[in-house]
């Protein structure tokens, strides 16, 4: 079988590519197990400019990506190099997440506050090319899926899951604007005196990319799901491996007695968690079962 053809299924684009990509994911893994071991959670070498609260978070963060993030980049890898249908799944399933982290470790720290201190701006190099490498997986990873593929599910079992998904989505982003009208009140609200700028990064990124991402891929499993298997993939895997990141946080906060944790959002995070797996087992059967 020819596997060079973009009409086949198991297309892994050219050689280089196939063998770039899968390079770049090991490359991606090991400055992800690096920075780990270099940051807060090891060898505390990279210290972030931020309250000293927020460093239970990024010990999370590191601990997920060294435990979660890097095996998945070097199983997806693994695959290239073997040329193995199934790599996609993995591949597809980190470049969202990976830009999220590369731009929240590269610019959102306190850098304005002269009481905090930091050295992170001296591995700056180290997230651009997490960046970097993240945006050319992404594009590589949608393109190695069928342009089009039959997506077959029950229109209840679809109807129940979008209101599912939809309803926690907006009580998600419910809170966070709950906050943002807070503090407009207020002048004040919930870890923004320690922290504004990762304030604001968290909220600009969850209500301008997170929820629309999800109610995107609501609309699009009714609209056009035989030709969003690939989009629908990438958006989920962005779901999952977020809300691993996001609940291993809020543990971290509970662990360390945090006084920004919120009980309430631990819950409608773990439910989110759980819409996640829920939601991508259901996508994925609905595109892989048989006509």
């Amino acid at each position: 079988m020819n596997k060079s053809q973009p009409g086949n299924k198991s297309y892994q684009g050219s050689e280089f590519e196939r063998i770039f990509i899968a390079c770049l994911a090991v490359v991606t893994a090991a400055i992800l197990i690096y920075l780990t071991i270099a940051g807060p959670l090891y060898q505390k070498q990279i210290s972030y400019r931020t309250h000293p609260d927020v460093i239970a978070q990024v010990i999370a963060q590191d601990a997920v990506n060294m435990y979660f993030l890097a095996p998945i980049l070097i199983i997806a890898a693994w695959g290239l190099f073997n040329r193995s249908r199934w790599a996609r799944y993995w591949l597809i399933s980190t470049p969202l997440f990976l830009i999220y982290y590369a731009v929240s470790y590269g610019i959102g720290w306190e850098w304005m506050a002269p009481s905090y201190e930091g050295n992170s701006h001296f591995w700056f190099f180290y997230y651009l090319e997490v960046l970097i490498a993240a945006l050319l997986m992404m594009i590589y990873g949608l393109h190695i899926f069928p342009a089009k593929q039959r997506f077959i599910v029950k229109k209840p079992q679809l109807r129940i899951y979008s209101i599912l998904l939809g309803l926690f989505m907006l009580m998600f982003g419910m809170m966070w604007l709950k906050e943002i009208f807070q503090l407009y009140a207020e002048g004040s609200t919930r870890g923004y005196e320690a922290a504004p700028t990762a304030f604001w990064l968290v909220r600009l990124f969850d209500l301008g990319f997170s929820i629309p991402l999800a109610l995107l891929s609501i609309y699009l499993l009714w609209t056009r799901p035989d030709t969003s298997f690939g989009l629908q993939m990438l958006m989920y895997g962005f779901f999952l491996t977020m809300s691993v990141v996001v609940n291993a946080m809020g543990l971290m906060m509970w662990i360390s007695k945090d006084p920004a944790y919120d009980p309430a959002g631990t819950v409608i995070f773990a439910v989110l968690m759980l819409l996640s797996v829920v939601g991508y087992v259901f996508v994925i059967r609905g595109y892989l079962r048989k006509h």
